[in-house]
């Protein structure tokens, strides 16, 4: 629990193996039950066929706001299902206090279809910087973490991106046409040119941690909603990746970016990539 003195960086000092544990807990109580055990009932669409939501979803999210407002007295959550239920929840990311993003399950279509590439994601920030990151994939046992400042982690080994191999294409995944507008998409057009292999994303946290790790070399996204995005930017960004709107600047947990955006696995990849975009629009 946070002391009335005590600031962010002391608190994650002595927490982040707490969050971790939450983490793991809510993934351990109320996702893997599920995993390949939901019944059609327990899956409904919220905007349509791409986009559902799963019991999984709703009880991890329950969890992990408990567990994590009581861990940090006086911060929020905002979390996508609670989001769904409340829009002007979302809010509270532009506020002073201590905002914790959660997404309970980041890729619930595979999820539903009983496939591994699915993962929660928790985010900790305050006045719009990410400070700390937990991405875990539960099928996996997988558990990546990042802290402003001291490296990003998987398995508690350091992360480094690392900058593309010279002379073959740029693997990058690209955001679902479902989620994107006409103007995206021709923004997004721009990448299937000589030199770059763009293919369909899936778990947003997976796909930032790939990057992360130096397997993937980009992404290409055209929403904003900072539970996909919040854990992954600060774990790319610790393993010594960089992130940009089409625009050239880095995109804000807050809002108002210019889309898409990319992060990618160093800052020379990630102006290539957004160049493209730009020229697309």
């Amino acid at each position: 629990m946070i002391e009335d003195t005590e600031t962010i960086d002391e608190f994650l000092a002595r927490h982040s193996a707490d969050v971790e544990e939450a983490v793991r807990k809510a993934a351990a109580a109320e996702i893997m039950p599920r995993f390949r055990r939901l019944a059609a009932h327990e899956v409904d669409e919220k905007s349509g066929p791409h986009d559902l939501v799963t019991d999984a979803d709703r009880l991890a999210e329950q969890h992990l706001t408990d567990v994590l407002g009581r861990l940090l007295p006086g911060s929020v959550v905002v979390g996508e299902e609670a989001v769904h239920a409340n829009p002007a929840s979302y809010e509270a990311i532009r506020g002073d206090a201590p905002v914790w993003i959660v997404d309970p399950v980041d890729g619930t279509r595979q999820f539903v279809r009983g496939e591994d590439g699915f993962c929660t994601l928790v985010a900790l920030a305050q006045g719009g910087v990410l400070r700390a990151s937990w991405t875990y994939a539960p099928a996996l046992d997988r558990m990546a973490t990042a802290v402003r400042g001291q490296g990003a982690f998987l398995d508690g080994e350091r992360l480094f991106a690392g900058p593309p191999e010279p002379g073959r294409d740029l693997e990058v995944a690209t955001s679902h046409p479902d989620y994107t507008t006409d103007d995206q998409k021709r923004a997004l057009l721009g990448l299937w040119t000589d030199g770059v292999a763009p293919r369909a994303c899936g778990s947003a946290g997976l796909e930032y941690l790939a990057v992360a790790r130096g397997e993937l070399d980009g992404t290409a996204f055209s929403w904003e909603a900072a539970w996909d995005h919040a854990a992954g930017l600060l774990l790319v960004e610790e393993a010594g990746g960089a992130h940009l709107t089409v625009d050239g600047v880095p995109f804000r947990i807050t809002g108002g970016n210019a889309l898409p955006f990319t992060a990618a696995r160093d800052t020379a990849t990630a102006r290539r990539i957004a160049g493209l975009l730009a020229g697309g629009v």
